[in-house]
């Protein structure tokens, strides 16, 4: 198993998981591998430091003691930010988001007009909207947010 740094176009970083360099290779020139964020497929490897086992040396330090909680972590994190930190506190948003929300699809104009003029009960959505259909909502006095969602996302989680 090849653990790869990669990089997408637009500065994010992540690891990337291949059977082999070949499969890494074959999966990039059919344009599989992308940014688990944007989405972009303009990925580079960046060079990375392999482990080495060597002989003669010096056992690993003890562990340390696990953090007590997520939600602590998280504001660790969030006190403390990088750019790591940062995609992390992002894409847990985005999983919030998704499991909190109704996809609608293209007709999330009609639904969130619906809901607005109480027509259909009132829930969370998401879907998508031309930018002509979010001006229209937004003159109707809807609140529409445009959040762009990772494909990754948007399959079953892993």
């Amino acid at each position: 198993m090849k653990v790869l740094d990669l990089r997408c176009g637009q500065g994010h970083g992540f690891e990337g998981w291949f059977a082999s360099e070949d499969d890494f290779v074959r999966q990039h020139e059919q344009g599989l591998v992308e940014c688990p964020l944007c989405g972009d497929k303009a990925i580079a490897r960046l060079p990375s430091a392999p482990r080495l086992n060597l002989s003669g040396a010096k056992a690993p330090a003890q562990p340390q003691p696990p953090q007590q909680a997520s939600s602590q972590a998280v504001t660790t994190t969030a006190a403390n930010p990088s750019a790591a930190g940062l995609q992390a506190l992002w894409m847990q948003a985005m999983r919030e988001v998704i499991k909190n929300t109704e996809d609608v699809g293209t007709r999330f104009p009609e639904e969130a007009r619906r809901i607005h003029y109480g027509e259909t009960e009132a829930r969370g959505i998401r879907g998508q909207a031309t930018p002509e259909q979010r001006a229209e909502l937004s003159e109707e006095g809807i609140d529409v947010l445009p959040l762009a969602i990772p494909d990754a996302l948007k399959g079953p989680a892993h």
